[in-house]
């Protein structure tokens, strides 16, 4: 990893952390005052609160890292030119959970990470309706922040994952898209414990150590997985895909689209 890109990821942080938290003040006010949602092309909901968090986010993003490119989900993958997957560039999503917000189970999440030569480098996952807020440089720590009703974050507590325990493993899942296949993988472990739950929150528990293990087997974005997987590398956990490679990043080939892939804690 080039240093250059980690001690970049480290300066935009307290930006990225800001920026976060104010499209989540957006977003919980849309959410107090009840939603409607249509349909995308791909028949996934979108509502007024994505689309004000992204231009909330894009703006700030704008002021804060002008010369970065930025790929964010609601504008279909890219604002300006497209970035060379070797370059740095920000992955957006503004509302992760859209069917968890419509639901109003408080399971979504702001994602916000800096991507470098294919690798989620800095990430911050707000989750506004519960008041958290994870952030994480890879190589320099992650942390947790407990985000009051006023939408400020208060002191930082360092986060690390926890040693494969002895006995059996705690295992989080997708409460929408849990498949035959993520099953399978899951009856090949000594899981003890499994939990569901919606958005990157997923990535964050397994960061903080309440979790040893995050499968997902089917089609993600860039975007969902990017800030999650950042924050869990900061605190020393790793994502892979079935056969133990790294996740790549930029794939415009695919339109930003990620394959299967597990989430280790220790």
């Amino acid at each position: 990893m080039d240093e250059s890109h980690r001690i970049l990821g480290a300066g935009l942080l307290d930006a990225l952390e800001r920026i976060a938290l104010q499209a989540g003040a957006r977003i919980m006010q849309i959410y107090a005052s009840g939603v409607t949602a249509s349909l995308k092309g791909d028949g996934s909901p979108l509502t007024e609160a994505d689309l004000a968090a992204e231009a909330i986010i894009l703006a700030g993003l704008a002021a804060a890292a002008p010369d970065i490119p930025v790929v964010s989900e609601e504008d279909g993958g890219g604002i300006g030119p497209r970035p060379d997957p070797e370059a740095v560039f920000l992955l957006v999503d503004p509302l992760d959970g859209t069917r968890e917000f419509l639901d109003r189970n408080g399971e979504f999440t702001v994602n916000i990470a800096m991507v470098a030569a294919g690798v989620p480098i800095a990430g911050v996952v707000l989750a506004p309706a519960t008041g958290r807020l994870w952030s994480g440089v890879s190589g320099m720590g992650a942390s947790v922040q407990a985000v009051g009703s006023d939408g400020v974050a208060g002191a930082r507590r360092p986060i690390t994952v926890r040693a494969r325990p002895d006995g059996d493993l705690i295992a989080v899942t997708s409460r929408s898209h849990l498949t035959a296949e993520t099953e399978a993988f899951l009856a090949s472990l000594p899981i003890g414990e499994r939990r569901s739950i919606g958005s990157s929150l997923k990535f964050c528990l397994v960061a903080q150590g309440d979790a040893d293990v995050y499968p997902r087997f089917g089609p993600t974005m860039e975007w969902d997985t990017a800030a999650g997987q950042a924050v869990l590398a900061a605190a020393g956990g790793r994502v892979t895909d079935p056969t133990g490679m790294p996740l790549v990043y930029g794939k415009r080939a695919t339109g930003y689209r990620n394959g299967s892939f597990i989430a280790w804690g220790g």
